[in-house]
């Protein structure tokens, strides 16, 4: 069984602008997490918090190229998984960005809730993302229910 998440979606941005709404606390705010403890930068450990559920999730960043691939470590030690977020330039306008969820144990007998529970998450991440910087849309984080 590949265990493994994996979800793509084209924003109409060039990558700079997708990488930047990533990795910045303050961009991020407007469409994802509520703060963050500091900008996303290659071995930092960051603080990710959700004020509308009173919860947060620490995040080990473990590379970083500007523009085009994030990847960090996340959830708790025996249940930690490792997001590849890569971004591909298709022009100056648009960006294919992809996340790639590693680590989800095929032995689980809750396996296939948890994938598709990632799944459902980063979907909606990445339209939450996609309406930020393409329309400005901020009132979409935590709208789920």
């Amino acid at each position: 069984m590949n265990t493994q998440v994996t979800t793509k979606l084209k924003i109409l941005k060039p990558a700079n602008e997708v990488f930047e709404a990533i990795v910045d606390p303050e961009k991020m705010a407007n469409y994802w997490f509520s703060s963050g403890t500091g900008r996303v930068e290659q071995g930092k450990t960051i603080t990710w918090r959700y004020e509308e559920y009173n919860a947060e999730g620490v995040i080990r960043v473990l590379e970083v190229d500007e523009n085009e691939k994030i990847v960090f470590s996340w959830g708790a030690e025996d249940h930690e998984t490792v997001v590849t977020i890569t971004l591909e330039e298709l022009d100056k306008s648009s960006t294919i960005i992809k996340v790639i969820e590693t680590g989800l144990k095929e032995n689980d007998p809750e396996i296939v809730n948890k994938m598709l529970g990632q799944k459902e998450g980063w979907v909606y991440m990445l339209v939450c993302l996609k309406g930020y910087l393409e329309n400005g849309a901020k009132n979409l984080r935590a709208s789920l229910i």
